[in-house]
């Protein structure tokens, strides 16, 4: 697929805007296709190429098996953080960026199968992500922008998946372990050196 193909780069220019727009959220193509009039075909060829080209990135939903997730729906991201507008989608654009970088590194050094994903049911009950080695859960990862109590989320699906570990990064600075439900809250900074090694 080339940037030849593209006809109408103009469409391509609102599209960058309206991908920004949609940090952290499900794609709905059908809905960008309604913005831009334009086939779903189309939209749908112009994301791919936004997703070569290293402007965006789209991760999977992880299933469980003891909960109704998600099993098709995407979510996006931008390579460049920097360019969400709102400070909630930021961090966590930023959050997963280096959650991608850091599963990249794993394969790369060590050669493991890295999968970044994130989970959510079909009752809107979600944390941001899991990142998977080989095929198996690592972890999973909430990010909050303000010092919160840990998501209810992370308390209900640490009853019902195996997942071993959950983090509750965020921008403070509290850092305590809620050890009946496997969950750590602490600030980004303090996981992407302590547990990313970044």
């Amino acid at each position: 697929m080339t940037l030849e193909q593209v006809k109408e780069v103009s469409q391509l220019e609102v599209l960058s805007v309206l991908l920004q727009e949609r940090v952290g959220s499900l794609l709905s193509i059908n809905s960008i296709r309604e913005d831009l009039s334009a086939s779903h075909e189309a939209v749908d060829r112009w994301v791919k190429i936004f997703e070569n080209l290293y402007y965006c990135f789209l991760l999977t939903p992880f299933g469980a098996g003891k909960i109704k997730a998600l099993k098709k729906d995407r979510k996006l991201y931008m390579w460049d953080w920097s360019l969400c507008k709102s400070p909630g989608a930021r961090f966590e654009n930023l959050v997963a960026a280096n959650l991608l970088k850091y599963c990249h590194f794993i394969e790369d050094t060590q050669g493991d199968e890295m999968t970044l994903c994130y989970l959510r049911d079909r009752n809107k009950r979600e944390v941001d992500f899991v990142v998977l080695k080989n095929r198996e859960p690592l972890f999973a990862v909430e990010s909050k922008s303000g010092e919160k109590d840990v998501s209810k989320h992370i308390r209900y699906f640490a009853a019902r998946t195996e997942i071993p570990m959950f983090f509750q990064v965020h921008q403070g600075v509290k850092d305590y372990e809620i050890i009946d439900i496997r969950a750590r809250v602490l600030p980004f900074t303090t996981f992407a050196v302590g547990i990313l090694g970044i």
